[in-house]
């Protein structure tokens, strides 16, 4: 059940956005097993002045960088980490054409009983 928040600057077309979403998509379900219809995803555009990075751990960014926080289940192992990091930069690589470098993606866990799917229920808990 990943929820995820995108965040880029403006300007894109809705193609582009739209095979970022689609292509996150098939890396959830190809690496985490999340089941159909599973889509839980928000995209956020930022204008110049409010999109800021750099050039940290030796990797050169550019104005195309894509921010992905992802928020899962706390059952998630190191390998499928791993497999799912690797999976979207393939799938994004491809379409939109995004570079590895220009993909900044930081993954949380969150126990079970902390995600209400709707009715105001716990329904994990």
């Amino acid at each position: 059940m990943p929820f995820c928040q995108i965040s880029l600057r403006a300007g894109k077309p809705e193609a582009y956005r739209q095979a970022i979403l689609d292509n996150l998509y098939r890396a959830f379900r190809e690496t985490l097993g999340v089941p159909e219809g599973d889509q839980f995803m928000t995209m956020t555009e930022h204008d110049a002045a409010n999109f800021r990075y750099g050039n940290a751990f030796g990797v050169t960014r550019s104005d195309d960088l894509v921010y992905i926080a992802i928020t899962v289940f706390d059952t998630r192992t190191t390998e499928q980490k791993k497999a799912l990091y690797k999976r979207i930069a393939e799938l994004l690589g491809e379409e939109p054409g995004i570079r590895p470098e220009d993909l900044f993606i930081v993954l949380t866990g969150s126990a079970k009983e902390n995600w209400s799917f709707g009715h105001g229920v716990a329904q994990f808990a």
